[in-house]
């Protein structure tokens, strides 16, 4: 019989099978077969995501506007477990999973991007399934603009699977970037966008916290959801080309540890 697969595509063939493999072990390794299993991926980031939005309701928390409370919880805390996320379940990847090194189809990025799906595949469904709720039981009204929060929510998974794999390979180079990224994690959180909106500060502090190309992304999710009620400020060619820096960065440093893995 002739095989007609051309080598690209039986190349890309094997290299989406190595990472249904990878995701699989890794649901399975992290999560376990017991209790909920694997339900946990999405229900995890919910009960954080929730967990805020009951202690600003609670507390009723003032944040600037007249903004619904859960609303504006759902779109910020759920941004920042998306992008954030990533980077820390990319530190430290590759030693635990040496063994599979030497399986000749398993590489580097693969351990990289099976994390990252899970991650993106994981706040993703939290995500939904939030706002599905929250909107029937009347917390929320429905987003004026799917298409913006689409767009938003692809922007900032982009920005947070370019920063996972700069810092998952410079995390292979040197331990002392792992040990760093978690209080930059922490420090960028109340800088992200998620608890206000670019227009509440002033016009000095609103040039400098552009910069950060999360914050477009929050603002452009915010917009989407709430339209006409909000003044967003974004510039997603900004984000782009922020993104595709990143990335190259990251696939650079990808690349240089991929040749000095040794497999266990």
């Amino acid at each position: 019989m002739i095989n007609n697969t051309t080598p690209l595509s039986r190349s890309f063939e094997i290299h989406f099978r190595v990472i249904g493999a990878l995701l699989m072990r890794e649901v399975i390794t992290r999560y376990g077969r017991h209790n909920i299993g694997f339900l946990w991926l999405f229900v995890e980031p919910m009960m954080f995501t929730l967990g805020v939005t009951a202690l600003w309701t609670l507390a009723g928390a003032a944040h600037g506007s007249s903004l619904p409370i859960a609303a504006f919880a759902l779109t910020g805390y759920s941004s920042v477990l998306l992008w954030r996320n990533m980077p820390g379940r990319c530190s430290g990847a590759i030693e635990p999973n040496l063994s599979l090194m030497y399986h000749r189809h398993v590489k580097v990025i693969d351990i990289f991007i099976s994390r990252i799906l899970l991650e993106v595949a994981g706040t993703t469904a939290s995500f939904i399934i939030l706002g599905i709720i929250f909107t029937a039981v009347g917390l929320i009204e429905p987003p004026e603009d799917i298409l913006k929060i689409m767009l938003a929510w692809f922007m900032l998974s982009w920005f947070g699977a370019a920063l996972a794999l700069l810092v998952g390979g410079l995390s292979e180079r040197t331990e002392i970037i792992e040990k760093l990224w978690h209080p930059t994690s922490y420090l960028l959180f109340p800088l992200s966008g998620a608890a206000f909106m670019v227009n509440w500060l002033p016009v000095t502090a609103q040039k400098f916290i552009l910069y950060l190309p999360m914050v477009h992304g929050v603002e452009l999710l915010r917009e989407g959801y709430f339209g006409s009620l909000v003044h967003a400020h974004y510039d997603m060619a900004y984000m782009a080309t922020a993104n595709l820096c990143l990335m190259l960065l990251g696939l650079s440093q990808v690349r240089v540890v991929s040749r000095t893995v040794t497999p266990e």
